[in-house]
């Protein structure tokens, strides 16, 4: 994660120095008070409940705010001036805890559950009914981790269809599905993916 410095693009602010005695909004209060102190910057820096992009120019002079791509901070006129902290996630166990096997196994089913988690990160499960005739069709429009689930419903004529997909083809994948004979489309949010 990269956690950046961002300023609105009309406010001529063009370094950390800019910011003596403005107001500066971020959830990383603590990082960012020692990242201005240690530029030689005093500012107020206030605590942000979400959607801190918002909150320049009336609410605050600047924000301190993670991103990936930057699309949000562009989107509300903001420019990137710094990067305060680049952070990534890792699990860690001591040797002594590691050495003990039921400590051990506990840590690898946290693991398990948190590498799920990440790899849910951007899918969807999507659901959907389709006749017998039609499922060729279907499943030449439906991309899958591996296969598609396919199990008949009570009606032999019917098939239920279950998969995985990227949630940013969902909305151009879902007409496609209605063309090819699809009925009864769910699409759900996704917790985890264990592979």
């Amino acid at each position: 994660m990269r956690w950046v410095l961002a300023v609105p693009e009309s406010s001529g602010l063009q370094s950390v120095k800019d910011l003596q005695g403005k107001v500066v909004a971020t959830e990383l209060v603590a990082t960012t008070k020692r990242y201005l102190a240690s530029h030689g910057v005093t500012a107020k820096v206030e605590f942000s409940w979400g959607a801190t992009e918002v909150k320049p120019p009336v609410l605050a002079d600047a924000i301190v705010e993670v991103t990936e791509t930057g699309s949000s901070l562009r989107a509300n006129n903001l420019k990137i001036i710094d990067t305060v902290m680049e952070s990534n996630t890792q699990l860690i166990a001591n040797h002594r805890s590691w050495a003990d096997a039921e400590k051990r196994q506990k840590l690898e089913d946290i693991r398990m559950l948190l590498e799920g988690a990440i790899n849910a990160l951007g899918k969807v499960g999507l659901m959907l009914n389709v006749h017998k005739d039609d499922l060729k069709g279907v499943l030449a429009v439906l991309p899958a981790l591996k296969r598609p689930t396919i199990s008949h419903l009570s009606d032999e004529e019917w098939l239920a269809v279950n998969t995985i997909l990227d949630e940013t083809t969902v909305r151009t994948i879902i007409p496609r599905l209605k063309q090819a004979g699809a009925q009864g489309i769910v699409e759900y949010p996704l917790n985890k993916i264990v592979l």
